[in-house]
């Protein structure tokens, strides 16, 4: 059940369809990422894009624009101990490259954090992932 929000540096002057196209496709990739390598399920992905100006992201004192560069920082949580520190190492290698690619001229601090949420502090349709776990075992066991 990830929730993963996307942040993609925009130049001003880019068009709304031009925004949406790379939205939808910048989704798209990562919920592929996201199935094949947390191994989450593909209905309980929700993705939020949204685009910054250029002018107003800034790395290392300077804004992207001024250095002609893009930048993305995604951010996604799953459910802890979900997944190994190998997986989530997978995934935010596999992300970094392929949103690159997708994206162009990516300044290297484009940054990837996969957060932990506890199983109690966590979850979707008014039940934390906990309830959904314990209520499962308890099923199994009936």
């Amino acid at each position: 059940m990830p929730h993963l929000n996307l942040h993609i540096s925009s130049a001003a002057a880019e068009s709304a369809p031009a925004r949406s196209e790379l939205a939808r496709r910048a989704s798209a990739l990562v919920a592929d990422l996201t199935v094949e390598v947390l191994g989450k399920r593909r209905e309980l992905i929700s993705i939020e894009v949204r685009f910054i100006e250029s002018a107003l992201w800034f790395v290392g004192g300077r804004s992207l624009d001024e250095q002609g560069r893009n930048s993305f920082f995604l951010d996604i949580s799953i459910t802890d101990e979900t997944n190994t520190k190998d997986e989530k190492a997978r995934f935010i290698e596999q992300a970094y490259a392929q949103l690159a690619a997708l994206i162009d001229e990516v300044h290297e601090v484009s940054y990837i954090h996969v957060v932990d949420a506890r199983a109690a502090a966590y979850g979707y349709g008014g039940a934390t992932q906990e309830h959904r776990y314990q209520a499962a075992y308890i099923a199994a066991k009936d």
